[in-house]
């Protein structure tokens, strides 16, 4: 992946304009992105239900939201991006989005740990193929300079997701039960992979880059090359992943946390719990697409200021969050956590596209999503877990508050890897201001 010829490409079409029906495409990405966090936000979100349901613990929460989802989304990523770049992104999408629908109806069926923990693992198969091919797709159809807020745009599918899971979600198991809401919720993922194959045409690969990807195939080898041998990558993968560590981490036990330990009933989780998730993560996500397109101009160290000094100003009100007596002051708190705790998202697709070339864009984004997901889907809801079992059996009255607390320390690990690629970045900009 050339860096200097990514300079080059940006350059280049700096002012070009978007493709036609540009604005569908997002809006439709967008969509299957929702229905993507819907679907695996259920888990946390309908956490005590199911748990009072099939008698889990926190530990065995966590291993199905972590490490068991994870190891396949991870890992089965690589091969789906690989295949995505050198066939239809469109057609990858669709049928992902069917599969990980269906396995979420098949989690409402779940009459055990064991059927549960496969289910969750075969929408892990299915989300797989959703969101690298995306990320090509939505850099073939922006150019250079519209990507960040483009990029923003399309990461409100996590926030809208998680916000309507909580609401509809538990209004659902509310009324009926936890595996009515599984069921319902994948059928609209059904609905989604249609709406792909409809309205989303496949875009000419480098629409905006002087490559001529049509002709080039990537190997598979190739890539993996040259992603691990580029340093801004992995490091902008490695502080995306520290940073997840602490938003799966919370996110997976935040509805649990809220009604054991703070009081909260389903009914008032599916409205407050919903309006600070959405607000929140969607502020977070189109601020910081705004601030890329506007700032990186300036200088691509930004890239990493930006995120690095939104987590600084999270770790504060995150102790608060988790310290607070009542869940009103709780969730007032939380509100400017969801904020700034996303605000890495928008910063690390766009800067891994700019930095891929066009034939390796969809693996690329996939080599992101395993080293950032592994990291913190795989490992930070299955340590949250593992330490809200072991702080109850020392005894603590209140566990899972305690487990928390201890996710503050990577907030601090996040923001140095964000500022050693900071110093990466800027001399990389003034290396390339040398040769110019």
């Amino acid at each position: 992946m050339d860096e200097m010829g990514s300079a080059a490409r940006s350059a280049n079409h700096a002012g070009a304009e978007p493709l036609p029906r540009a604005r569908l495409v997002l809006w439709t990405l967008t969509f299957v992105y929702v229905v993507n966090f819907l679907d695996r936000s259920l888990l946390g979100i309908l956490a005590k239900p199911i748990q009072d349901s099939l008698h889990i613990t926190d530990g065995q929460l966590g291993l199905i939201g972590g490490l068991y989802f994870a190891f396949f989304y991870c890992f089965i990523a690589i091969p789906v991006g690989w295949l995505a770049d050198r066939t239809s992104r469109v057609g990858v999408l669709s049928l992902a989005c069917a599969v990980w629908s269906a396995a979420t109806s098949f989690c409402g069926l779940a009459s055990s740990y064991t059927q549960l923990v496969i289910a969750r693992m075969m929408v892990g198969v299915g989300e797989a193929g959703g969101v690298p091919p995306s990320y090509a797709l939505i850099t073939d159809y922006y150019p250079p300079g519209r990507r960040g807020l483009a990029f923003g745009i399309y990461n409100l599918g996590p926030p809208i997701g998680v916000a309507l899971g909580i609401a509809f979600g538990a209004s659902i198991a509310a009324a009926f039960d936890w595996r009515a809401a599984f069921i319902a919720m994948g059928a609209i993922g059904i609905v989604a992979a249609v709406a792909v194959r409809v309205i989303v045409k496949e875009p000419p690969r480098g629409t905006f880059d002087k490559v001529d990807a049509a002709t080039r195939k990537a190997g598979f080898w190739e890539t993996m090359g040259s992603f691990f041998s580029n340093p801004t990558l992995v490091l902008i993968a490695l502080g995306s992943g520290a940073t997840q560590f602490i938003t799966y981490g919370l996110g997976n036990f935040t509805s649990l946390f809220l009604m054991r330990e703070k009081g909260m009933t389903l009914e008032e989780v599916a409205i407050w719990y919903a309006l600070v998730a959405g607000f929140g993560m969607s502020a977070g996500m189109l601020i910081s697409g705004r601030a890329i397109d506007t700032f990186v101009r300036r200088s691509k160290t930004y890239y990493a200021l930006i995120p690095a000094g939104s987590l600084a100003l999270a770790i504060p009100l995150y102790v608060a969050f988790v310290w607070a007596p009542g869940w009103a002051l709780s969730l007032a708190f939380l509100t400017g956590v969801m904020v700034l705790n996303y605000f890495y998202l928008s910063s690390a697709v766009t800067l891994v596209q700019e930095e891929a070339r066009p034939d390796q864009r969809v693996m690329a984004g996939a080599l992101l999503l395993l080293i950032m997901n592994f990291i913190g889907l795989g490992l930070g809801p299955t340590y949250v877990g593992a330490a809200s079992d072991y702080f109850r059996s020392l005894g603590h009255a209140l566990p899972l508050q305690t487990a928390l607390y201890t996710l503050t320390p990577f907030y601090v690990i996040a923001i140095i890897i964000f500022l050693v690629l900071a110093r990466r970045l800027r001399g990389q900009q003034q290396f390339q201001g040398a040769v110019a």
